[in-house]
């Protein structure tokens, strides 16, 4: 595993001595690993006598086994997540537009609930908490276009002013998650977090959406950090890793 972790866009193809110093193995040990791995086409050797992934992985890849879209991959933990904490779960997709839309929920058992109507329906990301949470890791330029017009206030807790909303995003980059008390439906308390691909962008949010007499401060804490932890397995499932989400949110961040 180790052997196979070495590879990525930048090093699609490394020699014996280059995946021994990367991983701490000795040659030896290396070689005898790779000629396994070799067997079990999980490795190739190239034409250089290199060596870059194996057949294998793609077809496993393609072959279904692997979630390949934000629904396939965000489902199931959806589900988990909301017989876990019995709460409406939503799951928001970035538009080409801009813009977010929900493209699918798992609702809560309960009679008073959440249930999303709007399936579909583009919204703007100033709006609510998974709208913060997809705005918050976008390029610089891209949070200064929203920052920059006027914000509508669709109820009137909506956060319309700049230089606050600016705040609350850079407190969501810190702590990962975004959080909103009926900026967008009145009644309705969120936490959300975003969802990230294998170019380490973000490409959409998964939210917890509840109403506001069941969700105090210190609950909303809590179901931060789970929508936190459970989004992550969505983007893990769609390839990210750590260091190409953690250079996101930094460049997000302006640093």
């Amino acid at each position: 595993m180790a052997i196979l972790r070495c590879f990525d866009a930048r090093r699609p193809a490394l020699g014996i001595t280059d995946i021994a110093r990367a991983t701490g193995l000795s040659t030896t040990t290396t070689h005898r690993l790779l000629v396994a791995l070799q067997a079990n086409r999980l490795i190739r050797q190239t034409s250089d006598r290199r060596y870059g992934l194996g057949p294998l992985l793609v077809q496993l890849a393609r072959s279904g086994a692997l979630p390949t879209t934000l629904r396939d991959a965000a489902l199931p933990l959806m589900t988990a997540l909301r017989d876990e904490v019995d709460e409406t779960v939503g799951l928001h997709e970035l538009l080409p537009s801009g813009e977010r839309a929900v493209v699918d929920q798992v609702e809560s058992h309960q009679e008073l609930r959440r249930t999303y109507t709007e399936i579909g329906v583009p919204i703007a990301l100033p709006h609510g908490a998974p709208g913060k949470a997809i705005l918050s890791v976008l390029p610089p330029e891209q949070q200064e276009a929203w920052l920059s017009r006027p914000i509508d206030a669709v109820t009137p807790r909506t956060i319309t002013d700049a230089g606050a909303l600016r705040a609350q995003l850079a407190a969501t980059r810190a702590r990962g998650w975004a959080g909103s008390v009926s900026e967008r439906t009145p009644g309705i308390r969120a936490v959300a977090a975003p969802i990230f691909d294998h170019t380490g962008g973000v490409i959409g949010a998964l939210g917890l959406s509840v109403p506001e007499i069941r969700m105090a401060d210190a609950r909303a804490e809590e179901l931060g950090r789970r929508v936190k932890e459970t989004a992550w397995l969505v983007s893990e499932a769609l390839g990210a890793t750590p260091a190409a989400v953690e250079a996101t949110v930094e460049r997000a961040g302006g640093r």
